[in-house]
This record gives structure tokens, C-alpha cells and sequence, in this order.
């Protein structure tokens, strides 16, 4: 109970939020760069060039733990509200709210590719199906797992979905039905990130056990577990070509907190790792080819920094400090030149990859 007079004082992160939607409304934040410039004599200096950060209308109260990308101009987020927003990032504005969870969404949110519809993880155990272009009432709740859903993935032909949890089970669902078709446990294997290899039946998931697993979904069997790391991996992403794929460590201080490339081939092994961040990394994910002759990923972590790594030698190619934002969630893939990114404190984040020269990312707004 609470004394006549007294008042509960809202949680750090909603303090934090709703002071920067106010501020949003007000200013756009300038941020600062360095340019190099040559002068009359044929020296270059470096000199400092100021650039606008836009702050569009934000899309949640709270911290964002998650976003997808739904079209070329489309992306999903959702966070500790409770909310799952489509949002115009090109535009800035809001398209839609989707509200029907108890809790909090988790970090994972799976679009089904080529259309307007989607599913968010939850903590309150289940997972919603959403549709754009219907009403702002889900179409599916999938409820079958014991403890919170952390991890989702649609297969390739959009038929079935799935879900991973900190029960130790991975379900797989029809989509067009809704119903439960095979259930896999494994002892101690929490997951924390699943996602769909291209054009195959497998489903890749990354677990706080430390390691990464490669289910075949034809019987929801275990195909091959790849050598166990020092630190739990907090998410997973596979290629285009889906012949590599990546997961990301926690960590602190520097140990751990990297991200590991794995061949999904012949050997299965471990390729290459990037290291360099220096807190937990929360997301990676492999950038088109079109943004430059060189294959990249690129990594957010919660020391508040996205890299870009050359994914061939894991040299660091640029490092972006996004400071006020906290621990830095989710990343996507907006378009061939633009990344977006989930933080605690400050929304999702617009980052624009210029490869016409050098390699520059740069924030150009939030929401």
C-alpha cells in the first residue's frame, strides 16, 4: 500500500524516453564529424563538419528490444510497452500499432517475406500474428510454450513458423492453420535468437548454453551442433546465399563480446571472428553486396557502438558511437544504403553506410 501523499515514480527507462520525446519535438540533434580536406599546397587536414540528426515523432515510450524490416520503407518494432509498431522510416511516421500482449516483446519479430504480415515474441509466453492491412486485432495467438518466447523464424515459404523459448523447446507451426506439428526439447539449451536458412529446411539457433545448433525441420531433429563457445550467444543470422552465418557473445570488458562467421557448408567450422566491442553483442547481420565491393557485417553491442567489419579478414572498417543511447538491441537491413538500429533510451536509430569513397556510417535520425 501505498501512504496517503505518495506516488510511484515511473522506471528509469520511461523517465528517459519521455524526456527525449519532449526534446524530439523541440530540436534535432547536431552531431559532429571529421573530413578530410586537401588544401592549396597539397597537405590534407582534418577538419570538423556538423550534420543534422533528425528526430522523427518516436515510434515507443519504453526501450525497444527488437526491429525488422517489412518492405523497402517498412519496418516492425517492438518493446517494453508492450507494442508492435509498423513505422514509415523514410517518411517518420507511425502506420500502425499493434496492441495484444500481456508483457513485454522480446527481441524477435519474423515478417513473412513478400507481404504485409508478421509475428512478435513475447514474454508473456506466446506469439501474436499480425496482418497491416487487417485489423489492429491479431490473427493467430500461438500459445505452447512455458516460459518466455525468445526466438522466431519463418521458413522460406512462408508455411511454417518456428519458436524457440527459454523452456528449452523449439515448436513448429502451420501458418495457415495455427496449430502446433512437431515439438523438440533439448536439456539446458535456453534459446536466445533462431532464423531460417535460405532454400533449405534447416533452422539455425544460437542458445545460452553457448552454442549454436542446426535443426533439420523435416523431423525437428538436431543436424549438427557447431563447437561451443566461451561466452552464451545471443543471436544468429545466416546469409543470403546461406552458405555462412554469424552469432554474436556476451561479454564484458572486452571478454567475449565478439562475433564468430561459421561455414555452413563442408566443415562447419569457425571462419573468422570479430572482436572488438566491449560489452555483450546483442545483433549482427551481413550487409547487401551492394553497398560496397566488399563483403561486410556489421554488429551492435550494448557499449552503445555499431561496427562494420570486413567479413572476409575481421578488420574493423568503422566504428559509430551512438552516445545517450544505452545498450544498443537489434539491428536490420533497411535498404541497399541504410542500417536501422534498436536502443534502450533513444528509440530505433537511421544509420546511412556511404561506400562512394571511404566507408563513413552516420546517424541521420531517430524515431
Amino acid at each position: 500500500m501505498l501512504l496517503p501523499g505518495c506516488q510511484l515514480k515511473p522506471a528509469l527507462p520511461q523517465v528517459f524516453h519521455r524526456l527525449w520525446a519532449v526534446m524530439g519535438k523541440l530540436q534535432s540533434k547536431l552531431r559532429h564529424s571529421t573530413y578530410k580536406y586537401s588544401r592549396p599546397d597539397g597537405l590534407m587536414e582534418e577538419g570538423v563538419q556538423t550534420k543534422v540528426s533528425q528526430e522523427y515523432s518516436p515510434a515507443h515510450v519504453d526501450a525497444v528490444s527488437v526491429v525488422a524490416t517489412l518492405s523497402s520503407d517498412l519496418c516492425v518494432s517492438g518493446g517494453k510497452d508492450k507494442t508492435a509498431v509498423a513505422y514509415n522510416w523514410k517518411t517518420g511516421h507511425v502506420v500502425k500499432r499493434f496492441r495484444g500482449h500481456e508483457r513485454e516483446i522480446t527481441k524477435q519479430i519474423a515478417c513473412i517475406p513478400k507481404s504485409n504480415q508478421f509475428f512478435s515474441a513475447s514474454r508473456d509466453k506466446s506469439v501474436l500474428m499480425w496482418d497491416l492491412q487487417g485489423s489492429s486485432q491479431p490473427r493467430q495467438e500461438l500459445s505452447g510454450h512455458a516460459l518466455v518466447v525468445t526466438g522466431l523464424a519463418v521458413s522460406p515459404d512462408s508455411s511454417q513458423l518456428c519458436t524457440g523459448s527459454r523452456d528449452n523447446n523449439l515448436l513448429l507451426w502451420d501458418v495457415g492453420t495455427g496449430q502446433c506439428v512437431r515439438r523438440a526439447s533439448v536439456s539446458r539449451n535456453l534459446v536466445t535468437h533462431l532464423c531460417w536458412v535460405p532454400r533449405e529446411p534447416y533452422v539455425l539457433q544460437s542458445s545460452e548454453d553457448k552454442t549454436i545448433r542446426l535443426w533439420d525441420s523435416r523431423g525437428l531433429q538436431v543436424a549438427h551442433v557447431f563447437p561451443t563457445k566461451q561466452h552464451i550467444q545471443t543471436h544468429c543470422e545466416v546469409s543470403v546465399d546461406g552458405h555462412t552465418c554469424i552469432s554474436c557473445s556476451s561479454g564484458f570488458g572486452g571478454e567475449g563480446c565478439e562475433a564468430t562467421l561459421w561455414d555452413l557448408r563442408q566443415t562447419r567450422d569457425r571462419i573468422c571472428e570479430y572482436k572488438g566491442h566491449f560489452q555483450t553483442v546483442a545483433s549482427c547481420v551481413f550487409l547487401p553486396k551492394s553497398m560496397a565491393l566488399m563483403p561486410m557485417i556489421a554488429t551492435s553491442a550494448h557499449d552503445s557502438t555499431v561496427k562494420i567489419w570486413n567479413q572476409d579478414t575481421g578488420a574493423c572498417l568503422f566504428t559509430l558511437s551512438l552516445d545517450g543511447s544505452g545498450p544498443l538491441t537489434s539491428l536490420a537491413v533497411g535498404d541497399i544504403t541504410s542500417l536501422l538500429c534498436a536502443s534502450f533510451y533513444r528509440g530505433v536509430h537511421i544509420l546511412s553506410v556511404d561506400c562512394s569513397q571511404e566507408l563513413a556510417l552516420q546517424e541521420v535520425a531517430t524515431f
